[in-house]
């Protein structure tokens, strides 16, 4: 295998932590439609589609929605979950995030993100992760989601990486999958690397550190 010089994160619950927002948005959507909705459901909706996201939401449901009722129903969550973004400052970025992005910089590392989110553009802008990163794949510019390795691969082309190259960094199952599939050193972090889903499994970006010595 080439020797690593780049990595690809993935953005919730990697570099900064939105779980709560979203939970929120889907819990405001569920509780106007009279659906159940739990922590365990919310835990499912990380690394997949706002749509996927959407079905598992209304699992519990005792009727049917068409879909352009549901694309209504994906739209509104969305807008509540922007609403929310637009009060994130950089000082919801965690402090071992911003200086382990620094450290890695200073290592010689292209840093790329690599979200499905359509939204990382308002996240990476309101907290100024945007400056730390040398090129940025997200849900606007991709056709497939995670577990499908598309958005992994789009960031490693805008860098000019070769997959062997990167160590992609993800926290959902999905994502872990994802990273797998594009060739990629799977680094699991959070509840990914709990279930001991990766290649690599660390409980702080910090970890990765240990890559680049």
């Amino acid at each position: 295998m080439s020797k690593l010089n780049t990595v690809i994160f993935d953005l919730d619950g990697v570099l900064v932590n939105t779980d709560v927002f979203h939970f929120e948005a889907w819990k405001e959507l569920a509780d106007r439609l009279g659906v159940p909705f739990s922590a365990e459901q919310a835990d499912r909706c990380r690394g997949v589609s706002r749509m996927q996201s959407l079905e598992i939401v209304l699992e519990r449901s005792e009727r049917t929605y068409t879909l352009a009722e549901k694309e209504a129903f994906a739209a509104e969550k969305n807008a509540n979950y922007r609403s929310r973004l637009e009060t994130m400052t950089p000082d919801d970025v965690p402090s071992e995030v911003l200086e382990t992005l620094a450290e890695l910089r200073r290592r010689g590392c292209r840093l790329a993100l690599a979200s499905g989110s359509k939204n990382a553009g308002l996240i990476l802008e309101r907290t100024g992760l945007g400056r730390m990163l040398d090129a940025v794949a997200d849900g606007t510019m991709i056709t497939r989601s995670k577990p499908d390795p598309e958005v992994f691969l789009t960031a490693a082309k805008l860098l000019g990486a070769e997959p062997c190259e990167c160590a992609a960094v993800d926290d959902a199952e999905a994502g872990v999958q994802s990273a797998r599939a594009a060739g990629m050193l799977a680094v699991a972090i959070a509840g990914a690397a709990k279930s001991g889903l990766g290649d690599m499994n660390i409980a702080s970006v910090k970890e990765l550190l240990q890559l680049f010595e």
